[in-house]
């Protein structure tokens, strides 16, 4: 290679150093975000419609950890929505799939080492809001006798079936 050669390489080298967005598009295999439109119909399904979920998913994998944001923060995963509905074999089903499991679908199975474990680690998240702002308490009821241990252990704690709209 000689100098002039050098040259040009070394330049377009640091132009293409100083545009990373153009040599990452151009190099990127990242896949391409998915359709909001779509997601959001995932989520409505998610709430009571297994055999449309699978078919989703069957689709579209990587609907499994997708969330909608419902307005002002409100963000739902499927998994979320099965959970706050109480539709534990969909939620089953999700987590199978490898979907991001957390302590209010484990309020919802009555896992209560999983519960504590948490709650003591991080005592505030006994006041934290899932989707649509429902609680931990909410989670547990909606879990029925399974998940009886945990309701009885967040009311001990002081928690309230309380409600808050976040949209």
């Amino acid at each position: 290679m000689n100098r002039k050669q050098f040259f040009k390489t070394a330049g377009f080298s640091g132009l293409a150093f100083m545009t990373p967005g153009l040599v990452r598009s151009a190099s990127s295999t990242a896949p391409d975000p998915l359709d909001k439109k779509l997601v959001e119909e995932f989520l409505r399904v998610a709430h009571n419609d297994m055999d449309k979920v699978k078919s989703l998913l069957e689709e579209h994998p990587t609907l499994l950890n997708a969330a909608f944001d419902w307005n002002g923060g409100d963000f739902e995963t499927g998994l979320g929505a099965a959970s706050h509905v109480g539709y534990k074999e969909l939620a089953q089903y999700f987590l199978e799939k490898g979907a991001q499991a957390n302590i209010f679908t484990a309020c919802l199975f009555g896992k209560i080492k999983i519960v504590k474990t948490m709650l003591k680690a991080f005592p505030n998240v006994l006041y934290a809001k899932g989707p649509h702002g429902y609680t931990l308490l909410h989670h547990a009821i909606e879990g029925g006798e399974d998940a009886l241990k945990v309701k009885k252990y967040l009311e001990s704690l002081g928690a309230k079936e309380t409600l808050i709209k976040l949209y």
